[in-house]
């Protein structure tokens, strides 16, 4: 193992595959995670693993990254998808106009489609709002929110990273203009300490700013709730979404016995300060209902918000004018030297984000060491807490 030492802020999704990453070029590794991990944004989402086709007409990008991980995730985690496949309907006249932008968005994209009847999408969906005029399918499907981090954490465990949950950080360890490390507080005994590194890599998702900070630069995440609404019952197999602009509730995943609708979409300043709106809730029961009549009187399991740590300026309003894409800030570019931050993305392309980090972390580190996490099969998730 590399003499090098490398310090990761956050323990989601993308913390996760980075020490997964980081670890299997050798490199030793300290993940910091203030809550238990996954106990953020990666805990809370829909648990969509993503086709892109939501993102193939505005968000191309996005779009092709999700597709492309998609399938390097089948191979590495097998076993912890369900690959339902996903459906986009069309119920009205309005959807059926986005048909044609949206075929050849996915067509650009790299994303297989197959153009359902109003018949056979009844068939394979009997819950379908019985109005839909035809859906076309694409290789969505859906997965438990917490396994696949765990199994890039086990992974990244067996290989000699150390993970530290209930540590949060507190401030910078600074020579000049370069962090050396970072100072923490252990929530399970209340001791603080420092960890000294010889890089940091912020990968905090919405709360990347506010550590950034600490190191006295700037990162331009605009955190953007979303109210998910779960439900009793499992009304569709596939996941179901509707043919038409990313918009409010328009997504139902079925997860083991409950189907999720979502999501709604505002912007906060503090992703600590989340808050989940009746009207928000009423609104995932009326646009889920439009695609699946029967979630109109469904009973209620959960509701909950989550903040998608989206990159762009505070000027954005709802964020779906952002991007879903991600990006790694090497911040030598504003003078302060022994820092990184990932941010944006998804839940999907994690292995993707950590892979583009650990790139700049081996560059500067002076290393030339491939990735490998394409090939690589993850350990189960069982072996996180087995060890």
């Amino acid at each position: 193992m590399s003499s090098y030492h490398v310090v990761i802020i956050g323990g989601g999704a993308t913390g996760s595959a980075l020490a997964h990453d980081l670890a299997l070029r050798g490199i030793r590794v300290t993940l910091v995670e203030r809550g238990e991990v996954t106990s953020g944004t990666t805990g809370r989402h829909h648990g969509l693993l993503h086709s892109g086709a939501r993102y193939a007409v505005k968000d191309q990008e996005s779009a092709k990254e999700c597709i492309q991980e998609n399938m390097i995730l089948r191979k590495i985690a097998p076993g912890s998808f369900e690959l339902n496949d996903g459906l986009f309907v069309a119920i009205t006249e309005e959807d059926l106009a986005y048909y044609d932008d949206f075929m050849e968005g996915c067509a650009v994209c790299g994303i297989p489609t197959r153009t359902l009847s109003r018949e056979e999408a009844l068939r394979l969906e009997p819950n379908l709002n019985p109005e839909v005029k035809l859906a076309v399918q694409v290789p969505d499907g859906t997965m438990d929110a917490m396994r696949l981090p765990l199994r890039f954490l086990a992974t990244a465990k067996h290989n000699g990273a150390v993970i530290k949950p209930y540590t949060e950080v507190l401030s910078f360890l600074m020579e000049g203009q370069t962090v050396t490390g970072v100072h923490v507080r252990d929530h399970t005994s209340g001791k603080e300490y420092d960890i000294g590194a010889d890089i940091v890599v912020n990968a905090a998702g919405p709360w990347a700013e506010k550590i950034a900070r600490m190191a006295g630069v700037d990162v331009p995440v605009q955190p953007s709730p979303g109210v998910l609404v779960a439900v009793w019952g499992r009304y569709n197999n596939m996941v179901i979404n509707r043919l038409h602009r990313s918009g409010d509730g328009d997504i139902v995943v079925p997860q083991r016995e409950l189907s999720i609708i979502g999501t709604s979409s505002w912007v906060v300043d503090d992703p600590d300060k989340l808050d989940v709106p009746e009207e928000h809730i009423r609104l995932m029961y009326e646009k889920g209902a439009e695609m699946i009549p029967a979630l109109k009187h469904a009973k209620m399991r959960a509701a909950w918000s989550a903040a998608r740590p989206l990159i762009g300026s505070r000027g954005a309003t709802t964020g779906r004018e952002l991007s879903r894409t991600f990006k790694c800030f090497d911040h030598a570019d504003e003078g302060v030297e022994g820092f990184v931050t990932i941010t944006g993305g998804k839940a999907t392309t994690a292995r993707a984000m950590a892979e583009t980090t650990a790139d700049v972390v081996v560059r500067k580190l002076g290393l030339d060491i491939p990735c490998r996490t394409r090939e690589v099969v993850l350990l189960p998730h069982t072996a996180y807490y087995t060890q």
